[in-house]
């Protein structure tokens, strides 16, 4: 605001004298011999008319420029409102962008962990279905080696007794 009242202050101090310059330094041109006594006597008496005309042009140019001043410092204050509202706006987005790019990479890690703990459930398991077929295959390799080992047991038994098994016998052998 001071520096719009000293300019005010310098512009109304520079266009007077400017102007009383340009009214003493432009007399009236005189048309006729007639006319020329006329603009003699005005520039006597009608003098102060003209500075007056002068004047009220200078005052009307003093308020055009002091609307014009006003005006642009005005458009001045919307643009710079204008960029700080437009850097606020992309301040904030640029902060929600970051807050949903961390919680992103947060699910993203929570995923990969899941991930991780289900694949580990599913090695384990299959761990132990693998466990669980070894124990069969050795039960059923030990039964097998037990009924072997009966069999022949029997087989001996029946070798040393003559007999011949009556269980389990094909028809072909002619036990039946």
């Amino acid at each position: 605001m001071e520096t719009t009242a000293a300019a005010e202050e310098q512009f109304v101090s520079e266009k007077p004298q400017v102007a009383v310059e340009d009214a003493t330094a432009k007399p009236p041109p005189a048309v006729s011999a007639v006319a020329g006594t006329t603009a003699a006597n005005n520039q006597r008496s009608g003098g102060s008319h003209d500075r007056d005309a002068a004047l009220s042009r200078l005052e009307g140019d003093k308020k055009l420029s002091f609307v014009k001043a006003w005006e642009e410092s005005e458009k001045a204050k919307l643009e710079n409102k204008a960029q700080k509202i437009l850097a606020e706006v992309d301040t904030w987005a640029n902060t929600k962008k970051a807050s949903l790019g961390h919680q992103l990479t947060k699910v993203e890690e929570q995923l990969e962990k899941k991930k991780a703990e289900h694949v580990e459930k599913m090695r384990n398991k299959i761990a132990l279905i693998h466990k669980q077929a070894e124990e069969k295959r050795a039960v059923v390799e030990a039964r097998r080696g037990q009924d072997i080992l009966k069999t022949e047991e029997m087989a001996a038994k029946y070798r040393a007794t003559g007999h011949l098994p009556k269980k389990g016998t094909c028809g072909c052998f002619g036990g039946g």
